[in-house]
């Protein structure tokens, strides 16, 4: 199994459980992502509809990735809520990152509810090109 595939496994429980204790509105879906590869590092782009910066968390713990975000659906003003199937949907992702990548150089940024990943590669996992010379 390459890399690749290591990132790209999810954690299977993450997918559309709902919460103990919590009401048929509050589950938990895993979020659709998009993984691109290069030389030097892996992008990953996750869809978070209606999520905030401060309602997001992104951290590495025994070389997995986690992804856990909450998102904000507000009722504009002067409506009244009929029927919510999803009202305050919570996402949650988990991957497992391979040894080639430097997770301590992982660049994340959030924009109109798309968080992007930036994974580089460990220095020496990059391939890099050996000169011949000629004696």
């Amino acid at each position: 199994m390459n890399d690749t595939t290591d990132l790209a496994r999810q954690d299977d429980t993450a997918v559309a459980r709902r919460e103990d204790g919590q009401s048929p509105h509050r589950i938990t879906l895993a979020p659709p992502v998009d993984i691109f590869e290069d030389s030097q590092g892996v992008t990953l782009w996750a869809d978070l509809p209606g999520v905030t910066k401060d309602r997001l968390s992104v951290k590495v713990h025994d070389s997995n990735l986690h992804i856990e975000a909450e998102a904000v659906v507000p009722t504009p003003a002067g409506l009244r809520l009929q029927h919510a199937e999803i009202r305050e949907p919570r996402f949650a992702r988990v991957f497992a990152l391979g040894a080639d990548f430097d997770a301590s150089r992982i660049d994340a940024s959030l924009k109109d509810g798309v968080l992007k990943l930036t994974i580089p590669r460990r220095d020496e996992a990059r391939p890099r090109r050996i000169e011949v010379r000629t004696d």
